[in-house]
């Protein structure tokens, strides 16, 4: 091979030192933007029935992810911590002191003028007294009840 033709060999190489002819080449693949890519929508979490709203067993009081609100009287926990009623009433929200600060607290109450935490040595026992089974699901609120 002569001298001239090595020449042209290098000159026609893309990546040739005397840079007569190269072109330059991409080292990575062109990507595309991710910035508004994925969205989820959203879980509408949040109180559902606030306070001095009526309830009846079932009803979703807070959806919440972990507890910001602990369930009091007649109100139980979701394994997502959602915070549902178990029997018919009035919701109330109240605060207790716990170790250093304060727990919010969620309870469902009879009459619209009573509060939580109940004072039983004053009031008595709750309206239930421990003897309804609050899982059977014969429970129905007494409105309901009335209309069938």
């Amino acid at each position: 091979m002569s001298l001239f033709s090595r020449c042209c060999n290098v000159a026609r190489n893309p990546f040739s030192l005397l840079g007569v002819g190269s072109v330059r080449t991409a080292t990575k693949r062109a990507g595309g933007t991710v910035h508004n890519h994925g969205g989820s929508p959203g879980k509408r979490l949040g109180v559902k029935k606030f306070s001095d709203q009526s309830v009846i067993p079932g009803n979703i009081i807070v959806r919440q992810r972990g507890t910001l609100f602990h369930p009091g009287p007649h109100v139980k926990i979701g394994r997502d911590h959602t915070i549902y009623a178990m029997a018919p009433g009035v919701v109330r929200f109240y605060k207790e002191k716990h170790m250093r600060g304060e727990r919010r607290f969620v309870g469902i109450v009879l009459e619209r003028g009573e509060v939580l935490p109940r004072d039983e040595a004053a009031r008595g026992r709750s309206r239930y007294c421990g003897l309804v089974d609050l899982n059977s699901p014969t429970l129905i609120p007494r409105t309901v009840a009335a209309k069938n």
